[in-house]
């Protein structure tokens, strides 16, 4: 009697622990090779995911349902690359599978062939299709291949312009736990117009209506966070008048959908070159944001540094 009585108690410890866990999660990190899937996985380490590199496909289904029973893991990453070779057509099937079993999102990585190009160069390693081809023949194939996954991917992130610090920034900003009542994280990002949109903008406003900085001389070379730069845009009404819309619209936006459960949303803000009129709108949107009680964080992707 007694050595039941104990296993029973056990069991109640047990079940009250796995009820207090956090909601879990997976990410299936994928992408191009080159594009900066190893640093993605150790910033999501980082951020306490339990990480697996180069996890045969056949074995992420019983991966997640592992993921759900554990007392321990309560998120987990892991990648999926051009590795698995052919068995990448089966990936949206799996899926589907797997998003049955715990909730589950995929982060794609893509940059340009030739900032892949420069990056194999100065690493001088071999592409993971291998040697019989040129490098550029193989990086073609290999978004050919990968195909299937990017078109089910729920983030598609250019790393083309991206350090590693940028490429940790932004997954801390859409990944990070947030233990406030919202838990919704803001990225407000500018970005030049003439170097595309970004893939990852939920958001998009042209502000290219504003008078811009560059044609003045004493501003050309700096941007929209210098104080002289800030002010000459702020000065015109329109900015005003912009940034009071917008932070009302933003401010009826953001509720509905942290009641759907978003919990990042990118806001980017472009301009000619992403140099001032951009920069200083997005951070100003970050002061307001901010005040208003979210959390929010800023990216200037095309900013000279």
């Amino acid at each position: 009697m007694p050595r039941k009585r104990a296993k029973k108690l056990s069991t109640k410890r047990t079940r009250k622990r796995t009820k207090l866990l956090p909601h879990r999660e997976l990410v299936i990190l994928t992408g191009l090779s080159g594009s900066g899937k190893l640093s993605a996985l150790k910033t999501f380490e980082d951020l306490g995911y339990y990480s697996v590199d180069n996890l045969p496909l056949e074995l992420v289904p019983r991966f997640a349902d592992l993921v759900r029973q554990s007392n321990e893991i309560e998120r987990a990453a892991l990648v999926v690359d051009v590795r698995e070779g052919i068995r990448l057509d089966e990936f949206p099937h799996l899926l589907k599978r797997v998003r049955r079993v715990l909730p589950t999102r995929v982060l794609f990585l893509e940059a340009s062939d030739e900032a892949l190009l420069r990056r194999f160069s100065e690493t001088r390693r071999p592409h993971p299709l291998g040697r019989n081809d040129t490098v550029v023949k193989s990086i073609k194939a290999e978004r050919k291949r990968l195909d299937p996954i990017r078109n089910v991917a729920d983030i598609v992130l250019d790393t083309t312009k991206f350090t590693v610090h940028d490429l940790r920034a932004h997954i801390n900003a859409q990944f990070e736990r947030n233990d406030n009542e919202t838990n919704l994280t803001i990225s407000s990002n500018s970005f030049g117009f003439k170097n595309g949109v970004p893939a990852e903008a939920d958001l998009v406003f042209d502000v290219r209506f504003l008078p811009n900085p560059h044609f003045v001389p004493e501003f050309r070379k700096l941007t929209g966070r210098h104080p002289s730069v800030a002010k000459y845009v702020r000065d015109f009404p329109q900015t005003t008048q912009f940034l009071d819309k917008t932070t009302d619209m933003l401010k009826f936006l953001l509720p509905h959908y942290i009641k759907e459960g978003k919990s990042y949303l990118t806001v980017a803000f472009g301009c000619t070159g992403g140099q001032h009129r951009s920069v200083f709108i997005a951070e100003e949107m970050r002061k307001r944001l901010t005040a208003a009680g979210y959390r929010v964080k800023t990216s200037h992707r095309d900013m000279p540094r």
